[in-house]
């Protein structure tokens, strides 16, 4: 029990340790600063509570959140689907690799304007920019996930006839999951960018919009604190992203874990 307390304590301390130094670091470091552009952060902070209401998450927040689900999830079905077929196939691969390599290099950004004129200024438009942009990592890392299956592991399936569903269930998406994981992190990132982003263009809701409507009336506080909201967002979301990596690919950290644990002891 007191293993287990000690190894809980140090998780916390190694995950909150920084930001706790950061903090602090930032609170002594304004809290004499006189600047209109850079307050303290005890100012910013007794603010936070005045302008974050639940009223205000409820109209800002929460649309946010959604819009950034729903493109995230597109882009994760769309990616893991195109990767798979392009990863298994090497023909559909050299055919599409021009036109991918076409559309990743174009920044999802410069495409809004594009987007607003076929999708309208709604909701819509910020989700395909959203999934557009989360859309590549993963592509790209199912892709690689899907080339490197074991080949002995495949020549295995096929002797006992495991083909079609079952082999892209049972050993091909398997062994690409920790690369497909990666790649949803990374668009997780992405996305969150692309979220503020797209709420500056026309919106009348979400945190980009009412960061940039506090920076236009010049209320610097109330900007500062957004900022703070969408950090904080970025870590809850990064937290609940780790707890079902951990879930999915619960097979392969213990593997990884074992081989540590094998190595360190025939050292």
């Amino acid at each position: 029990m007191n293993r287990l307390f000690l190894r809980i304590g140090a998780t916390v301390l190694l995950v909150a340790g920084l930001p706790a130094v950061l903090v602090t670091v930032w609170w002594f470091a304004s809290a004499g600063s006189t600047s209109i552009y850079e307050p303290p952060l005890h100012r910013i902070v007794s603010t936070f509570g005045q302008v974050w209401t639940p009223d205000r998450l409820r109209t800002d927040v929460l649309p946010s959140v959604l819009r950034l689900l729903g493109g995230y999830a597109l882009a994760g079905l769309a990616g893991v689907g195109c990767g798979v077929l392009l990863g298994s196939f090497r023909t559909a691969r050299a055919v599409a690799e021009p036109v991918l390599e076409l559309f990743r290099a174009v920044p999802p950004p410069v495409l809004v304007p594009v987007i607003m004129l076929f999708a309208g200024i709604g909701d819509t438009m910020k989700v395909v920019v959203i999934a557009f942009g989360c859309f590549w990592p993963v592509l790209l890392n199912t892709v690689e996930g899907v080339r490197a299956v074991d080949q002995v592991a495949d020549d295995t399936a096929r002797c006992y006839g495991v083909r079609g569903g079952g082999r892209l269930v049972h050993l091909v998406l398997p062994a690409a999951g920790p690369q497909i994981m990666a790649g949803l992190r990374q668009a997780l990132s992405i996305g969150i960018i692309l979220m503020v982003i797209s709420e500056m263009f026309a919106a009348s809701s979400g945190i980009g919009f009412t960061v940039v409507e506090f920076q236009r009336s010049f209320a610097i506080p109330e900007m500062w604190t957004g900022i703070l909201v969408l950090g904080l967002l970025g870590v809850v979301l990064s937290l609940l992203f780790r707890l079902v990596e951990q879930r999915v690919l619960g097979w392969y950290h213990g593997l990884r874990g074992a081989q540590r644990e094998g190595g360190g002891g025939h050292a």
